[in-house]
């Protein structure tokens, strides 16, 4: 089997070499990493609307994928982590589209591969038990839920690589202080975005204009509904200075404390 990764350029800090080290390094696979990131950022260049780079994210990813398997023979299956959520809010018969999920609204509608989707009846926590069965490594089955389109549409509005800069670095600086804190398996999933509005701040003697960044933290089961986490004061303060100080274009934090509904878990 030839699996092939593509590095949209839209991952959180380092993943791209975790995913290499893990499935290959680990389990041996073989596997082509495409790096892909200035084919998506051009694609992504002045769009803004949400369901427009799910849509973009979703074509160029089975274009990229196209490309590749071309250089290869007997390339004939698509496979995918699809899980049940995905499709629900991907818009069913008898439900209305929340929002496409690249792997489901976003492909391109004259995709020449078979798809294979294993795990697109099960919700998240379903996924996971199965993975424990199979003897996975525990820090692969507990890995954080990421979305297909990634920092895509954690970046609110159009995606530029120092808008991606910022909400990499800050991701980063909150998902080691929750595991310092030690709530990385009692928080079902916590990231950062950026709204995009920059406010009025001073640091020293001088005033800065710079981004807002929100953390996003919730509690859920399987992803069809969730409740903002009640993360401890001392930790989000933490996570609040360290982002400002360490983070550059950032002088405010807030904190998301909205459920699902009336709000989805990822801003876009």
């Amino acid at each position: 089997m030839t699996s092939i990764f593509v590095d949209h350029g839209l991952l959180r800090k380092n993943e791209a070499d975790q995913v290499m080290d893990s499935l290959v390094g680990k389990f041996g696979l073989n596997i082509i990493k495409v790096d892909a990131q200035e084919r998506f950022l051009s694609k992504l260049k002045g769009v803004t609307s949400p369901e427009k780079k799910r849509k973009i994210i979703g074509n160029e990813f089975i274009q990229v994928f196209n490309d590749e398997a071309r250089k290869l023979d007997g390339i004939d299956f698509l496979a995918q982590g699809t899980l049940y959520t995905d499709v629900v809010e991907s818009g069913t018969d008898t439900a209305q589209t929340i929002k496409s999920h690249h792997n489901v609204g976003g492909l391109p509608k004259d995709m020449k591969f078979k798809l294979i989707e294993p795990l697109n009846t099960l919700f998240k926590d379903e996924a996971r038990a199965i993975g424990e069965k199979l003897g996975m490594p525990e820090q692969l089955v507990w890995r954080q839920p990421f979305p297909g389109p990634g920092l895509g549409i954690r970046v609110i509005g159009e995606v530029t690589p120092e808008k991606l800069r910022i909400v990499r670095d800050s991701d980063w600086v909150l998902r080691d202080e929750i595991a310092k804190s030690g709530l990385d398996r009692d928080i079902w999933q916590y990231f950062t975005v950026l709204p995009g509005f920059r406010s009025v701040g001073v640091m020293g003697d001088g005033r800065t204009y710079d981004y807002t960044i929100a953390i996003r933290a919730v509690n859920s089961v399987d992803g069809m509904t969730a409740d903002f986490a009640r993360i401890p004061w001392d930790v989000l303060q933490n996570v609040s200075t360290r982002i400002v100080n360490e983070v550059d274009g950032i002088n405010r934090v807030v904190y998301d404390i909205t459920s699902k509904p009336p709000a989805t878990i990822e801003w876009e």
